[in-house]
C-alpha cells in the first residue's frame, strides 16, 4: 500500500492528450481499458484483478498483465479521497494538480473510451518551468496511471504555495539520467533494427550506403563467396586512384575474433586499407592486432551508430524508413571547473 501521507498520483490523458477536455471540463480523471467492463464487482485484491485482466487480454505479452493489473488496482482500490492527482496536460503544457473527490465509477458507453473514472476537484495549475527536471521526468512515466514517489514533496509544496527547488547537483543528475536514457534507447533501437532487418548481404548494402554518405564511391561484391571482401571503397570515379579501401562486414551481434581480422588484412596490399565493420564487438586479440597495423581499421557497433547519427541526413528514403529517427535537443550537463 501507498504511504497515506496524502499520497500523490500521476495520470496521463491518453497518448495524444485526447482526454484533456474530459479531465479539466468535467472534473474527473479516467482510464481506458474499456474491454474490462465495470471493476466494481471484483474482489479488492491484486490476485482478483490479475485474473480478470488475464481473462480479458489472453493474447497480450506476459509482461503487460502485471502492468495493467497494477494500474487498475491502484486506481480503484489504493487511491483515496483527498489524495493529490498530478496531470501534465499535453494540450496547454500546464501541470494541473487536484484532489481526488469521489470513489471509483464505471461510465458504460462513454464515447471517449475512458470508462473508469474518479471525480477530482482541481486546485491549481502551474507552468512546467516551476518544477525541477526530476519532477517533470517522474510525471513523464510511460504508464497511464502511477504513484509519484521521488518528487511527491515538490508537488505537495506547490499546492501550499511554497516552491522547493532541488540542489543544482541533484537537478543536473536528473537531467543527465534523462539524456542518457534517451541516447541509450536510441542506440539500442538502431542496432536491433539493423540486426533484425539486414542479415548477411543486405548489411553490406547498408554499410556501402553509409560510406557513400561519407563521400566515398563504392562497389559491392555479389552475394555468395566474396573472398573476404564485401565492398571496395574509393574517392575517384573509376576506382583506380589510391587509397583503395577493402571492406568486410559482419552482421553478427557477437564478438569478432583475430582470425577474421587477420584474414581480411591478408588481402590488403601495402598501398591499400582494410576496414572491418560489425554490429557487435571485437575480441582483445583482434583489437591488439589492428592497433599494430596503420592501414587497418575496425568499427564496432557503438562506433557504427556514431557514424549513422553523423551522416543520417544524407541517407536515402529507404534507409531513413528502416531507421526512422528525429533530431531532438536535450540538456547537456557540463562539469564545473575546479579551482
Amino acid at each position: 500500500m501507498v504511504d497515506r501521507e496524502t499520497a500523490v498520483w500521476g495520470i496521463h490523458g491518453g497518448r495524444q492528450g485526447g482526454a484533456d477536455g474530459l479531465f479539466l471540463t468535467e472534473g474527473v480523471v479516467a482510464l481506458g481499458w474499456p474491454e474490462m467492463g465495470s471493476l466494481l464487482a471484483l474482489k479488492q485484491s491484486r490476485e482478483a484483478f490479475k485474473a480478470a485482466v488475464t481473462k480479458v487480454y489472453p493474447s497480450v505479452k506476459p509482461g503487460a498483465i502485471p502492468n495493467y493489473t497494477g494500474q487498475l488496482f491502484r486506481f480503484v482500490c489504493e487511491m483515496q479521497n483527498g489524495d493529490f492527482i498530478v496531470y501534465p496536460s499535453k494540450m496547454d503544457r500546464q501541470i494541473h494538480i487536484g484532489k481526488v473527490d469521489g470513489p471509483y465509477q464505471y461510465v458504460a458507453g462513454a464515447k471517449e473510451g475512458f470508462l473508469h473514472r474518479r471525480a477530482v476537484k482541481w486546485l491549481r495549475d502551474f507552468p512546467r518551468t516551476q518544477f525541477t527536471q526530476g519532477a517533470l521526468y517522474e510525471t513523464g512515466s510511460a504508464m497511464s496511471f502511477f504513484a509519484v514517489k521521488n518528487y511527491a514533496d515538490e508537488f505537495r509544496s506547490a499546492i501550499e504555495g511554497k516552491q522547493i527547488m532541488a540542489p543544482a547537483t541533484a537537478e543536473d543528475e536528473s537531467i543527465a539520467v534523462v539524456t542518457e536514457d534517451i541516447e541509450e534507447t536510441t542506440r539500442d533501437f538502431v542496432l536491433k533494427r539493423l540486426a533484425q532487418e539486414l542479415k548477411g548481404h543486405p548489411f553490406a548494402d547498408f554499410v556501402a550506403h553509409l560510406l557513400q554518405a561519407m563521400g566515398y564511391r563504392t562497389r559491392i561484391s555479389s552475394p555468395g563467396p566474396d573472398g573476404g571482401v564485401d565492398i571496395l571503397a574509393h574517392k575517384d570515379e573509376l576506382g583506380f586512384e589510391p587509397p583503395i579501401i577493402k571492406v568486410q562486414v559482419k552482421s553478427t551481434e557477437g564478438s569478432v575474433g583475430d582470425p577474421a581480422v587477420s584474414s581480411l588484412y591478408g588481402k590488403v596490399d601495402t598501398k591499400e586499407f582494410g576496414l572491418l565493420v560489425t554490429l557487435g564487438t571485437f575480441t582483445p586479440n583482434a583489437l591488439h592486432f589492428a592497433r599494430s597495423k596503420s592501414n587497418l581499421r575496425l568499427i564496432d557497433g557503438a562506433e557504427l551508430v556514431d557514424l549513422i547519427f553523423t551522416h543520417y541526413e544524407r541517407f536515402d528514403a529507404r534507409y531513413k524508413g528502416l531507421l526512422p529517427l528525429r533530431r531532438v535537443y536535450v540538456p547537456e550537463v557540463t562539469a564545473e571547473s575546479e579551482d
